[in-house]
């Protein structure tokens, strides 16, 4: 054991990369988007550090050229996830027992890695795997992730110099231990950096971790774990296992020695997981935490003194950066009448401005939604609106796949407050607008907040700071980040915390050190230096 307390420097956000027309860096990383295009390569599980290949294929393809094969996949079943489980179990015994200090060393290693030698590779992976435009996929799968990597070990520091008060005669301390088995970490498509975080943070804090990536996001996170090997992380400390849901979840949640769960995706799966745990629960060594980020129906909400032309600007990047494809993306949003032909003609040119495509041109503001079956799930909000009575489709509302899944920019605005795309989670380029009368402000106020059982992200809009006050106090629980004059989308980590509640989470802030806590047991003692040596008590001496 180390005899000195080591400070951790508090990091700094990493800067992004612009890819401004003749920068290096631009070129460099069309470079790298065309070395990979060259190879088809073949992804398997990596379990104790080896490669293991189930034979249990599918094939990658690229969202925005469905016919262009990135990779093959060996998906785990039960038998891989058994070697895992074991894998994690052996690697425990050693890696609890590292200090602290030496395990997040690692983790940032890997940031400086990604930020420097890995950055094209992180990127171009993501816009390959993930149809994200070089600026989206630059502030997550390089900024984002590398953010996770170094603040996440200078907030675990903070938790382990936390220490309670000792009196006189004794010295009280507490310690801060992994949970007694591994976690599973359950991942979504849309973030490379999400898949990042959500193994590595319990990792850190001394528990190992298996790890299933989204079938939609295996590419980049493959190279991901190839980025931790060469930082050092130890054979066995995270387990890579793709695969179907119930194929490595059912054995997971069978395993006496689960004890953690950190999730995000739909809140349907989470639902489900979660109840699996319950049934299992006389199965367990220890009551498993439970954290996970769902969904959200995120709004704006404009007051007849908004900025227009700033609402304009933030409802299109809330709204159709990345396809719509973030948890937080805006998906509603309520305009007063008095303003709203203003907002209308304005919004309506700039979205019929944004150019959609192969995101390998650096003109494109959205690629392809993910998949064929997001393809099909959004096409089909937009063919209900068009045939609805009380909707109309103001801009977009066409779509392709015959190449990549495109879907344009669509706009719909409804009569209707209680409309099918005004509740429902779409996860996808498609804005649902209401527009109410000046006078209804307070009951309008009342409907945005009660009609979604989300509660992920929302955005208000005014310059009347009496109207910011009363929106802001009125939503207090309806969104878990919440943005003033701003959109609903790009929390930082170290500056926006990010989780939800209500049906968008357990709200335990991904970016923050409260997320840390849930993956440590804390465990108290106290030693006296002179112990009493008689039993009785003082005022036992009375005659």
């Amino acid at each position: 054991m180390p005899n000195a307390y080591f400070k951790i420097q508090e990091p700094k956000n990493e800067p992004y990369n612009s890819f401004e027309p003749g920068s290096p860096e631009k070129k460099e990383l069309k470079k790298k988007l065309k070395e990979l295009q060259e190879e088809v390569i073949e992804i398997p599980a990596i379990i104790g550090g080896k490669e293991v290949k189930s034979g249990d294929t599918i094939d990658i393809s690229m969202p925005h050229n469905h016919e262009h094969k990135l990779a093959t996949v060996h998906r785990c079943g039960e038998n891989e996830v058994n070697m895992a489980i074991e894998a994690a179990m052996e690697a425990r015994k050693e890696w609890a027992e590292m200090p602290w200090e030496e395990r997040i060393s690692i983790f940032q290693k890997a940031a400086d890695l990604i930020t420097g030698p890995w950055r094209h590779t992180m990127n171009a992976t993501t816009m390959l795997g993930q149809s994200k435009t070089p600026h989206q996929s630059e502030i997550e799968a390089v900024g984002e992730l590398a953010d996770f990597l170094r603040f996440n070990p200078w907030y675990l520091s903070q938790i382990m110099s936390d220490q309670p008060h000792s009196p006189n005669g004794m010295w009280n301390r507490v310690e801060y231990r992994p949970l007694e088995g591994f976690v599973f970490a359950v991942t979504p498509f849309n973030f490379t950096a999400i898949g990042g975080n959500l193994p590595t943070a319990p990792a850190m804090c001394g528990n190992v971790v298996l790890w299933k990536p989204s079938s939609d996001s295996i590419y980049s996170n493959y190279f991901f774990m190839k980025v931790l090997k060469e930082a050092g992380m130890p054979d066995g400390v995270i387990n890579f296992v793709p695969g179907k849901g119930r194929s490595v979840g059912d054995p997971v949640f069978a395993s006496h020695h689960f004890s953690g769960l950190h999730f995000t995706g739909s809140v349907g799966t989470f639902n489900n997981l979660w109840k699996t745990i319950g049934d299992n629960i006389d199965t367990y060594k220890t009551y498993p935490r439970v954290v996970g980020e769902t969904g959200g129906k995120d709004f704006i909400f404009a007051h007849n003194s908004a900025d227009v032309d700033a609402m304009v600007v933030a409802a299109l990047r809330g709204a159709y950066e990345y396809q719509g494809q973030k948890c937080s993306a805006a998906s509603r949003m309520y305009i007063p009448e008095s303003i709203w032909d203003d907002f209308r003609d304005k919004f309506v040119d700039e979205v019929n401005k944004i150019k959609v495509g192969d995101v390998e041109d650096f003109t494109t503001f959205m690629g392809a939604v993910i998949s064929q079956k997001a393809f099909d799930d959004i096409t089909g909000y937009i063919d209900y609106a068009k045939e609805a009575d009380d909707a109309e489709i103001i801009a977009g509302g066409t779509y392709d796949d015959s190449k990549g899944y495109f879907i344009d920019p669509t706009v719909i605005v409804t009569s209707n407050p209680k409309f099918k795309t005004m509740e429902e989670e779409i996860f996808g380029p498609v804005l649902t607008i209401y527009v109410y009368k000046d006078e209804d402000f307070d009951k309008t106020i009342e409907l945005c907040d009660d009609t979604s059982p989300y509660a992920l992200t929302g955005a208000i809009f005014a310059q009347d700071r009496y109207a910011l006050k009363k929106m802001s106090k009125a939503f207090r629980q309806s969104a878990g980040n919440f943005y003033i004059n701003d959109k609903p989308t790009a929390a930082i980590v170290n500056q926006q915390p990010f989780g939800g509640a209500r049906k968008s989470g357990t709200n335990d802030k991904a970016g923050s050190k409260v997320n840390l806590l849930r993956w440590l047991s804390m465990r108290s003692m106290k030693e006296t230096r002179v112990p009493p040596k008689d039993w009785r008590y003082p005022y036992m001496g009375e005659e």
